[in-house]
């Protein structure tokens, strides 16, 4: 669980940031290749729907160690996975940015979700439960 829990603080405090460069704060150096000090309309409405998205790999890691039950069986285990997928591709996309503040910030950022991701993928941090307890699982 406190895998979940880090990589919930940290989504949190990027849907902020997501929500800043919505509204239009000129932080752009920071995302979406760095290009725009104050993002365009179409990149304002792509950070709109990142919160969306970090909101939604939240659900999944706190589904995967067992704190919530919102997917059918075996759904979450999947999708643990494709969210590290997911953040290993952020690693990438961030590292070959253009913007040099975008590569210094987001590349660490990334690389702690990769790994808090991979942690939850692979099943550590779960939640005790019975079956966990008396050894059958």
């Amino acid at each position: 669980m406190p895998f979940a829990l880090a990589l919930t603080v940290i989504l949190a405090l990027l849907a902020v940031f997501q929500i800043a460069l919505a509204l239009g704060a000129p932080l752009g150096r920071f995302a979406w290749g760095g290009q725009h000090r104050v993002l365009p309309t179409g990149l304002r409405i792509g950070s709109a729907v990142s919160v969306i998205i970090y909101a939604l790999i939240a659900t999944i890691a706190w589904d995967r160690v067992g704190a919530i039950d919102v997917f059918p069986d075996g759904v979450a285990a999947v999708a643990a996975w494709v969210v590290f997928a997911y953040f290993v591709l952020g690693i990438v996309m961030n590292a070959i940015s253009r913007s040099v503040p975008e590569r210094v910030v987001m590349v660490p950022v990334t690389l702690v979700l990769a790994v808090l991701s991979f942690l939850i993928a692979v099943g550590s941090g779960e939640l005790a439960t019975p079956a966990t307890i008396s050894g059958l699982s």
